[in-house]
């Protein structure tokens, strides 16, 4: 826990303090950025307050008592719940504004933990309570220096192995034929020999299947992929050292000499609608002016709409990446939420549009880096549809 940069991001955001409260490890977030053990077995209610001048403060059950010895700051303990409540109280005495892992009408979901009991009891001291979204993001979704260079690694391993995998298909159809879950687990193997970790493994989708945007190929129903068929591949992972970050990209291809026209249509319009959201990013950071995640999705969606396929246009653009694939910076999103949580430099998300038909799906994603002055897609770019 870096306590010195908390309390200058809470007066930066003229908040009070941030309250964080647990049991039974509802709130992971809490762990992470306070550095606290995954292991502790939580069984009761404990707070930790960061306020933004002063020594943060504790308050412990007394059967769990050192649960938070390894954070600064002075320790109280209760039993009772009119302890718990009265000592509460007076930690909080000097604080109106709490930030915490609460979103106003559970917008930011993957924020939004904290109970509605406790905001009730908290809400009932006088006390404002506030999103912890924009914090949580500066402190579990920015990059050091050492972050970033593992995403390249990453990226130069799975840009690497994607290229090979579209060659390995080919083989395979020519020699005897192949199934999704067999390249899938091909792709498996090769994470295996590049050190690549991932929390589940790459989608591999034909035709039909490609038009499901969360698809999962299993051996228990195995699709051939065969000659004229269209074929998606969406591949994350990271490398298997601490801290590491994720790389994550789809790219299509054609198994044959030449994809159809409609293909090669909505290709080219998902990979448009790729690059406005991209360009939108671009242009914000190169001139200075903060940016947040509903505009990339507003520039995206909006190319794919003006060409006429916005119903099949139906999740986010993008996702905040970091050392899990789905990470808790801002996501390009105008849809599922209105994301205002602003883009924050040393930060990486991806910008993946796609338009999903009956007969088949196109995604294309990349991701994009943000510093201070500058901002960069991290890997290859697809032009057009890969000839398998």
């Amino acid at each position: 826990m870096n306590l010195a940069a908390i309390q200058s991001a809470l007066r930066e955001r003229n908040i009070d303090a941030w309250l964080f409260c647990d049991h039974h490890h509802r709130d992971p977030i809490a762990y992470r950025v306070l550095g606290l053990p995954q292991n502790l077995m939580v069984t009761r209610r404990w707070f930790y307050l960061i306020p933004a001048e002063g020594e943060p403060l504790k308050l412990v059950h007394k059967i769990e008592a050192g649960h938070l010895d390894s954070l600064p700051g002075k320790k109280s303990q209760y039993s009772g719940w009119q302890e718990l409540f009265e000592k509460l109280k007076a930690m909080l005495a000097n604080q109106r504004d709490l930030a915490m892992q609460y979103s106003p009408n559970n917008s930011v979901f993957t924020i939004s933990l904290v109970d509605a009991g406790t905001v009730d009891l908290l809400r009932g001291l006088g006390k404002n309570i506030v999103s912890a979204a924009d914090l949580v993001a500066q402190f579990e979704s920015t990059w050091t220096d050492e972050q970033i260079q593992s995403h390249f690694a990453a990226r130069d391993s799975i840009d690497a192995i994607v290229g090979e995998s579209f060659k390995e298909i080919g083989r395979r159809v020519r020699n005897g034929g192949t199934k999704e879950h067999d390249i899938q687990q091909w792709f498996m193997q090769a994470f295996e020999r590049e050190n690549i970790l991932t929390d589940d493994p790459p989608i591999v989708a034909a035709n039909a299947n490609a038009g499901n945007p969360h698809y999962e190929p299993h051996a228990s129903r195995p699709v051939p992929i065969r000659e004229g068929d269209l074929v998606l591949l969406d591949v994350w992972g990271k490398k298997n050292t601490p801290g590491a970050t994720y790389y994550d990209v789809t790219w299509m291809g054609f198994v044959g000499s030449s994809p159809s026209a409609r293909m090669q249509e909505i290709f080219h319009i998902v990979r448009d609608a790729r690059d406005a959201g991209v360009k939108t990013v671009l242009d914000a950071v190169n001139s200075g002016r903060r940016i947040a995640g509903w505009e990339v999705d507003r520039a995206t969606r909006g190319h794919i709409q003006k060409a006429g396929y916005g119903d099949y246009f139906i999740h986010r653009t993008g996702h905040s990446i970091g050392t899990d694939v789905h990470s808790n910076g801002a996501n390009m999103d105008d849809l599922e939420i209105h994301d205002e949580r602003q883009i924050l430099p040393n930060s990486c998300f991806s910008v993946e549009p796609g338009i999903y038909l009956p007969e088949f799906g196109v995604r294309s994603e990349v991701n994009v880096l943000v510093r201070a002055k500058s901002a960069e897609v991290t890997g290859k770019i697809q032009r057009e549809i890969v000839i398998i």
